[in-house]
């Protein structure tokens, strides 16, 4: 099914049932669920979405070891990069990290006091490391890419720094897995340890295949877009 990855003409909805993982970008590209047996093509064109782009994404997203071609970016409409990354920092934000967070709390009435508090205080520790990394992206990195689309000059920042200084927001979420198993008393029964362990894993996965698309997508475009300005 990978050789679908590169064409357009397949229906989406075989696509996605085939990949089931690309049902968590599709919000992200503004394209809603219920497109029948409509194309790949002409539900990205319904949706102002370049199709080559939409088919990048999701090789990225779904092939941990694909690495995109310099070509193959620079010839793509790549519009749309900036509001999916945007919007998938909105989801990690407003969706799944209070997701986590409410199960976690509910967790920790069955720990002891002093083991709840540190559950707690380790993942109010990282949600603050998250919007810190998010808000940078959002607020230099992001603004940069928009600067630079336009055809500005934008001294300010290079793609460069963000190389060197791209944090790993998945590691800490295995350690906070590590501790609701170590902690966790085998009395502690109930649908909110599994779901909370799963939505962690899950998240820690859509981290890394995010980090993937900033790291083999973004970076070569954007400093092939300050090249061109320079």
């Amino acid at each position: 099914m990978t050789a679908s990855l590169n064409d357009p003409t397949i229906k989406m909805g075989d696509l996605v049932t085939a990949h089931p993982e690309l049902v968590m970008i599709l919000p992200r590209m503004g394209i809603a669920l219920g497109f029948g047996d409509r194309s790949v093509a002409d539900v990205c064109h319904r949706h102002g979405v370049d199709p080559d782009f939409f088919l990048l994404m999701c090789n990225v997203y779904c092939f941990a070891q694909y690495a995109p071609g310099r070509e193959q970016i620079l010839s793509t409409d790549m519009t749309c990069l900036v509001p999916y990354l945007r919007n998938s920092h909105d989801y990690y934000v407003h969706r799944q990290l209070p997701h986590i967070e409410h199960h976690l709390h509910r967790i920790a009435e069955h720990l002891p006091e002093r083991v709840g508090m540190v559950l707690r205080r380790f993942f109010e520790v990282y949600r603050a490391e998250v919007l810190a990394h998010f808000g940078h992206e959002d607020n230099t990195v992001f603004r940069h890419i928009e600067a630079l689309q336009t055809g500005q000059s934008d001294t300010t920042y290079c793609m460069s720094d963000f190389v060197k200084s791209h944090g790993n927001l998945e590691e800490k979420l295995g350690d906070l897995v590590q501790i609701i198993f170590k902690y966790l008393p085998e009395s502690a029964t109930g649908d909110d340890t599994v779901d909370v362990v799963y939505d962690i894993l899950q998240l820690s996965t859509d981290l890394n295949r995010h980090s993937l698309v900033e790291e083999k997508v973004m970076v070569p475009y954007v400093m092939h877009l300050e090249r061109s300005v320079k």
